[in-house]
């Protein structure tokens, strides 16, 4: 092969291209008098063919809401003024792209990217007989991808990975997929950390901007969450939480700092694996996670464990206090008489006998002494009558046998518990 150089119109620049003899006038015909400013094919929009290989997605973020991928980017199109003789194709240094008309594609959703050029661009241009021109490039970048977390971690998410033209629009340049759904490579193949790819498609549409209406070419992705990690990792550390709580209802009321202890330390040890599931997520965001969710239902189990025992243990210590008052009460000398000691003034006359002023003070004695028998009984009748509704009262908030709450609880709790997770399951997994 021989060394030639050449000027490529208007650009200004010099290229040493290393090709053979015979091609030597073909390369420099082509290029003489091209002007690259000016896209083909001025009687009708140009067709853009896209295809796309998915080298990677590196990483995808809940807090960014983001996934970063690296694409092998393919676009072709026919340029009459390319046109050689022959039925080969030339491939050709990708420097050469800076002399030739290439699509204005980018990715709109996009928040960086950069095209990798270790040892030089990645780039790759082929030019067919027929003026066909293919421009492949490496690129990656980290693209946005909005998420509904509400299922977390067993949610699936739908991405999307967007292509547009920025200034031409579609009467200029018309975007689509060179083989429909099989345009994408890679997908079947990929292997990620936490999601496994469900099913994508492809699908052409325009982009509707305040400038005009612009070709748009749409990937579609959805991802499974691989739901096991989370179960070894939470799930199964709250719900082995829950069960030691339980160990409480086993232990003698009388043996306060063992039951307390328990209690107080499931409850932190909960506290702190929630603080921990929160910790790869965003904390500002409008999500009830179904994590979340499960790891409320466990600290509110925990939680009234807890509770359980302090109101085990109050009716325990109310039902004592009882029986001693009742003891008190059987031993006692029952009611009490109220005798009125006090006596109203009495008026003698001056003609009175000395018989009459002897009977006047019994007379008075008597008729005082009904009295008194009298207001004793009404008073020990209303106090008793009190006092009946009284105990009626409390005999409603009053466990007879405090021992029950811990029997009743070690049954009530579990059923309760499996209950809510069946409930759980079923909502989460199948709705």
């Amino acid at each position: 092969p021989h060394s030639c150089a050449f000027v490529g119109g208007d650009a200004g620049m010099t290229l040493e291209l290393q090709i053979s003899p015979e091609l030597q006038p073909t390369i420099q015909r082509l290029m003489k008098g091209y002007n690259r400013y000016l896209r083909p094919n001025f009687n009708g929009p140009v067709e853009i063919g896209m295809s796309l290989d998915i080298a990677s997605i590196d990483a995808i973020s809940e807090i960014n809401m983001d996934y970063t991928a690296t694409i092998f980017l393919r676009q072709r199109w026919r340029d009459s003024r390319l046109v050689f003789p022959g039925n080969e194709s030339v491939s050709v240094d990708g420097r050469l792209v800076s002399l030739l008309w290439i699509p204005d594609t980018f990715i709109p959703d996009s928040k960086r990217s950069f095209l990798h050029d270790v040892t030089v661009e990645n780039r790759l241009i082929r030019i067919f007989s027929n003026g066909t021109v293919l421009y492949a490039l490496r690129i990656t970048a980290t693209i946005a991808c909005n998420m509904d977390l509400t299922k977390y971690p067993m949610d699936k998410q739908v991405c999307t990975l967007q292509l547009e033209s920025w200034g031409y629009n579609i009467q200029d340049v018309v975007f689509y997929w060179t083989r429909g759904n099989d345009s994408v490579k890679g997908l079947d193949t990929l292997r990620l950390a936490q999601y496994s790819v469900e099913s994508y498609y492809t699908s052409v549409t325009e982009a509707v901007y305040e400038t005009g209406h612009y070709p748009k070419l749409v990937l579609h992705f959805s991802l499974r969450r691989n739901v096991l990690f989370f179960i070894l990792e939470t799930y199964v550390p709250s719900i082995l939480l829950v069960v030691l709580s339980w160990v409480s209802f086993w232990i003698s009321q009388s043996s306060v700092p063992a039951r307390t202890c328990i209690g107080v330390t499931t409850v932190l040890t909960m506290t702190t694996l929630m603080m921990g599931a929160r910790t790869s997520l965003p904390n500002a965001n409008c999500f009830i996670k179904a994590i979340d969710v499960y790891l409320g239902i466990c600290f509110t189990f925990i939680f009234g464990a807890l509770l359980e025992y302090a109101c085990a243990h109050f009716y325990t210590m109310q039902h004592q206090t009882i029986e001693d008052l009742e003891f008190a009460e059987s031993n006692g000398n029952g009611l009490v008489p109220i005798v009125n000691s006090s006596q109203p003034n009495q008026s003698v006359e001056v003609g009175t006998t000395a018989e009459e002023l002897a009977e006047e003070p019994a007379k008075s004695d008597a008729k005082n002494h009904a009295a008194s028998t009298e207001k004793a009984q009404s008073q020990g009748c209303g106090l008793s009558s009190v006092k009946d509704a009284s105990r009626r009262a409390a005999a409603v908030f009053i466990v007879e046998n405090p021992h029950n709450i811990d029997r009743h609880a070690r049954t009530a709790f579990p059923m309760a518990f499996l209950f809510v997770n069946i409930l759980y399951w079923l909502y989460y997994l199948f709705l």
